[in-house]
């Protein structure tokens, strides 16, 4: 069957509204636990959530979801997405929960599953989910409901193992770091981890109300950020987005730096030390072209995937790669964890800024990005894609920048849009062709 509720990333939507109402989310719940009830042990699953208003109601319908089929609940309350990710496989858990919408605005939420082994689940597990949807699942007999209870020592426990992922004789004493956690997952922990290792922590985007999450701030909007670093003269900002499964940094002059910057550094840092596996980095069809060729400069490959982390993650479980990620800041070490994690991807930044004496400025722009331009267009109906008047300039703009720059074309996954990417090294080509690509759509959608 297709896919009603799953997308590239769990169920996601505007809450009270669609897929992502109470009833829905408890019917997953059941759902989800069925499907993880395998063998005749007592059955668990954890539940984090960030710090949304509707995060209430989602995990208090999914708990009743999972105790009606006899699965007991460990609540990990407000937690990033990678420490969900952990405390299922350290708690030995069937199945783990975050409840989040990511970077979206509050009114979202979602709700994303990991398997016992702390990966996110498989096309084959979503879809046998989602195919339980519409049935009436057996409940549990009263002695076999679950219960439920909240573990108080899920932050501790999570600082802990990013506080792992450096060698023990690093120390940020003598660094003042601006961490923007997005009024988001990590209010709490990421702050803490960073003073721990010695750093001087100016804490933003660390008071949420509900409603605030991803509010002008974390790493979709870093204007807060940026001015942060420079008036308070830190050398270092990190930040987060809501759920802290992706990193932005910002260097001491206020500059971004990108998820293809990062994975620069982190890639070839690992390379030096013969550390890194797969023999490259892998991403995303997004990720800059000069990353590219900076890697195979290196004597490394960038392999590239569909747009969305799972498939960055698929590709390097089957490569062996141990390092992968985003343009837009999801960092993948499976070497420390099984998902995106941005205070792990931050102590590493902050592990090789202290290893190199330098300024963030010196150290963290690798390459000069080619120039890059992406552009949405809305349709109301239809396959314009499809349409041979479109299909012809597409051909015509590949072979204008054959050898030069590179063409990426998709149609958005939750919306009518068709995102239209071209990259080169003229940036006026790029605006031309990306403006002809569009014109052409907008045509064939009229």
């Amino acid at each position: 069957m297709g896919r009603q509720f799953f997308g590239t990333d769990g169920i996601r939507g505007r809450t009270n509204a669609g897929v992502m109402t109470a009833e829905i989310a408890m019917k997953v719940g059941q759902a989800a636990g069925t499907h993880f009830l395998r063998g005749k042990h007592r059955h668990r699953v954890v539940i984090g959530k960030d710090t949304r208003l509707s995060g209430y109601m989602l995990e208090n319908a999914m708990v009743a979801g999972f105790t009606s089929v006899g699965m007991d609940v460990v609540l990990l309350g407000p937690m990033p997405t990678p420490a969900v990710a952990l405390l299922t496989r350290e708690l030995r858990a069937d199945v783990g929960v975050m409840i989040s919408a990511s970077h979206n605005p509050y009114e979202d939420n979602g709700i994303k599953l990991f398997g016992p082994d702390g990966f996110k689940l498989s096309d084959e597990d979503e879809l046998a989910i989602e195919s339980m949807l519409g049935q009436a699942l057996p409940l549990a007999d009263s002695p076999q409901i679950g219960r439920a209870r909240r573990i108080e020592d899920a932050r501790g426990r999570y600082i802990h193992a990013v506080k792992g992922s450096v060698p023990h004789n690093i120390r940020l004493d003598g660094l003042k770091i601006v961490v923007d956690c997005a009024n988001g997952a990590a209010y709490q922990v990421a702050p803490s981890a960073v003073w721990e290792l010695g750093a001087e922590v100016i804490a933003v985007g660390v008071s949420p109300n509900g409603k605030n999450i991803n509010d002008k701030c974390g790493s979709t909007h870093l204007d807060l950020i940026k001015e942060t670093v420079v008036a308070s003269g830190a050398d270092i900002g990190i930040a987060l987005d809501g759920d802290a499964d992706r990193l932005i940094v910002v260097d001491e002059m206020g500059q971004t730096v990108d998820g293809d910057q990062l994975m620069a550094l982190i890639g070839t840092q690992l390379h030096a030390r013969g550390e890194l596996r797969g023999g490259g980095v892998v991403a995303t069809v997004m990720s800059n072209l000069g990353l590219e060729r900076y890697l195979n400069a290196q004597g490394l490959n960038l392999e590239r995937t569909k747009v969305g982390d799972r498939y960055v993650l698929e590709r390097m479980k089957e490569g062996g790669f141990n390092v992968g990620g985003e343009q837009s800041g999801h960092m993948i070490m499976l070497d420390h964890g099984t998902t995106g994690d941005g205070t792990v991807a931050a102590l590493q930044v902050l592990s090789a800024l202290v290893q190199s004496g330098k300024k963030a400025s010196e150290l963290l722009h690798l390459f000069d990005p080619v120039p890059q331009l992406l552009k949405n267009v809305r349709f109301s109906g239809g396959k314009p894609l499809e349409a041979e008047s479109v299909q012809k300039v597409i051909a015509e703009a590949e072979v204008q920048l054959a050898g030069r720059g590179r063409l990426v074309i998709r149609p958005s996954g939750t919306e009518p849009v068709i995102r239209v990417m071209a990259e080169g090294d003229d940036a006026a080509e790029v605006e031309q062709v990306v403006d002809a690509i569009c014109d052409a759509v907008k045509a064939a959608a009229a």
